[in-house]
């Protein structure tokens, strides 16, 4: 089992810890240095990416043939979230490996919820519902990118890993995406709009995050799918 840091939103964490979000799609990235490469049907009939040894020939002798890992993980293995968050203001200028939380730092997340001690060597709880984001007294804000694994209060367990074109996404997986559905999503659908609402407010995430067009380059992704584990760092 082996354990990897992954990125989430602030909406997507509101997602994952009101337990409706148990997938996430990343787009399939190569290594510049292999750009031979080819999505395979298995003999489930599905798909899996695999790579060359030479970047050349995806057919040699040799066996040169080789399955692309997910970078996600594999069923078993587990994931720690990344979040915005913050401390109190008197560690501004310590850089977050460095953070004293053998002392009991105070965790805020703009998600809301935060982690701290309840008891002076107690362990670390959460709080989903406690918010100290916007205190006087907090620090100011931290990119997801820079959370340590200490400050991360949720993890995921791998269930299931698969490969897909973005577009080929079911509306029960758009909903297990924790997509929210506003009224704009429901217009016209059955009148021309031949995508359901939980698609269309899918393909509007995806956009939000990836850019405008990266829907319509309908590329291959990985699709994780996970479930919350109860779990905080010591």
């Amino acid at each position: 089992m082996k354990e990897r840091p992954i990125l989430f939103s602030a909406a997507m964490v509101k997602a994952i810890l009101e337990g409706l979000k148990t997938q996430t799609r990343r787009a399939v990235k190569f290594p510049r240095k292999r750009e031979a490469f080819v999505i395979a049907e298995e003999s489930d009939g599905t798909l899996w990416p695999y790579q060359s040894d030479d970047g050349e020939s995806m057919v040699c002798d040799d066996g040169c043939e080789h399955p692309y890992s997910c970078p996600f993980g594999r069923p078993g293995d587990r994931l720690w979230v990344k979040e915005t968050w913050r401390v109190s203001s008197k560690y501004n200028t310590t850089a977050p490996a460095a953070l004293p939380f053998e002392r009991g730092v105070s965790i805020a997340y703009s998600a809301g919820g935060v982690m701290c001690r309840d008891a002076v060597d107690g362990p670390y709880v959460s709080h989903p519902t406690h918010d100290l984001w916007d205190q006087e007294w907090m620090g100011k804000v931290r990119p997801s990118i820079f959370m340590p694994r200490l400050a991360s209060r949720i993890t995921l367990e791998v269930e299931a890993v698969r490969v897909e074109r973005l577009q080929d996404i079911s509306e029960a997986d758009a909903i297990a995406e924790g997509v929210t559905i506003e009224d704009i999503h429901k217009i016209g659908y059955g009148a021309g709009e031949n995508r359901p609402p939980a698609i269309r407010a899918y393909r509007d995430l995806w956009e939000s995050i990836n850019g405008a067009g990266s829907w319509a380059s309908n590329p291959f992704v990985w699709v994780v799918q996970f479930k919350r584990i109860e779990h905080a760092p010591d």
